[in-house]
């Protein structure tokens, strides 16, 4: 009931005449870099950090008043 030689050697050739010779190491290459994120993906913790950096809130209310008081000037002219 397992695998045979022949029946991975037809697989293989159907393979190749589908994809062509030439673009079989990229989807290897594609392959591989996905099933790594999967696993990446399984084995890293479930946590998500919703905090904010400091300097970051800093800089967008710096962004806000800077853009706010464009819109004044705009009204006042």
């Amino acid at each position: 009931m397992g695998v045979s030689v022949w029946q991975i050697l037809i697989i293989v050739l159907v393979v190749v005449l589908l994809f062509g010779a030439r673009r079989l190491p990229e989807l290897g290459k594609s392959l591989g870099e996905a099933i790594n994120g999967f696993k990446k993906g399984i084995s890293t913790d479930d946590s998500i950090d919703v905090t904010e950096d400091k300097e970051k809130i800093e800089k967008g209310e710096e962004e806000a008043a800077q853009a706010s008081a464009k819109e004044n000037s705009k009204e006042k002219a």
